[in-house]
């Protein structure tokens, strides 16, 4: 296992018939740090976040969380093992107080009873800046505390990884700069992340280091400014000649 590294992907595969839509994806995430994963529409990225969590199957390689193969582990398994994803739609159950919904996913994401996580979950909505929310319909929500509670819900299991897709989409300048707030606050306890971005300002706020995919292949990795400025990553992902 590499020195220091919570999550390791060795040559990750993935095909739908003749369409190859991953392949040959390498990479580690360091404990602690915020990778932020980059690309057009296409080039992966959610399948490689399916990859991880569980939800397809690999057709080649293999996955590691903390020295423990993922392949093969179904993802209720991989929750308990430390994984834990939010979506680019939010998914609440809509009819659900907001606390409600935390507990059906602490108590089912770290298979403890209801009573057991109702100190955990009232926390992590204080964290989540949601506590005066508890009550509500999580049908009533805005989106940016549609946004929180599907943070929210991701934490609740404990995770020691957090797969953050597209997670700052459609909110306003000022909504994006509350998450990317929440999200540091997220990292300084210790949780580590990768993150799914298109809004490109939220993303280098908080990433240690970044990968960009296009067409199912790394094309760059590394520390962001690096990585902005190379010219195969700004002419596939910003348009932009070199």
């Amino acid at each position: 296992m590499a020195d220091g590294a919570l999550l390791e992907a060795r040559s990750l595969g993935k095909s739908y018939g003749a369409l190859r839509v991953l392949h040959n994806i390498s990479f580690d995430v360091r404990r602690g740090e915020v990778l932020g994963v980059l690309g057009p529409n296409g080039a992966g990225k959610t399948t490689l976040f399916n990859l991880v969590s569980g939800d397809t199957k690999t057709d080649e390689g293999d996955l590691f969380l903390d020295g423990q193969t993922l392949v093969g582990q179904p993802p209720y398994r991989r929750c308990r093992m430390g994984i834990g994803r939010t979506y680019q739609i939010p998914r609440p159950y809509v009819g659900l107080t907001t606390f409600e919904n935390l507990l059906v996913a602490a108590s089912f994401g770290s298979g403890s009873s209801e009573a057991e996580c109702y100190g955990r979950c009232a926390e992590i909505l204080r964290g989540c800046e949601l506590g005066g929310k508890a009550n509500r319909l999580a049908g009533s929500l805005t989106l940016l505390d549609r946004k929180r509670l599907e943070l929210a819900r991701a934490l609740a299991s404990g995770p020691k990884l957090l797969l953050l897709d597209e997670i700052a989409g459609g909110l306003t300048d000022e909504e994006g700069k509350d998450l990317v707030a929440l999200i540091r606050r997220i990292r300084a306890n210790g949780v580590t992340i990768i993150w799914i971005e298109h809004v490109l300002h939220a993303l280098l706020a908080v990433a240690d280091r970044m990968m960009v995919l296009n067409f199912g292949e790394k094309i760059a990795e590394g520390v962001p400014d690096e990585v902005i400025k190379d010219p195969e990553v700004r002419r596939v992902y910003m348009g932009i000649e070199a």
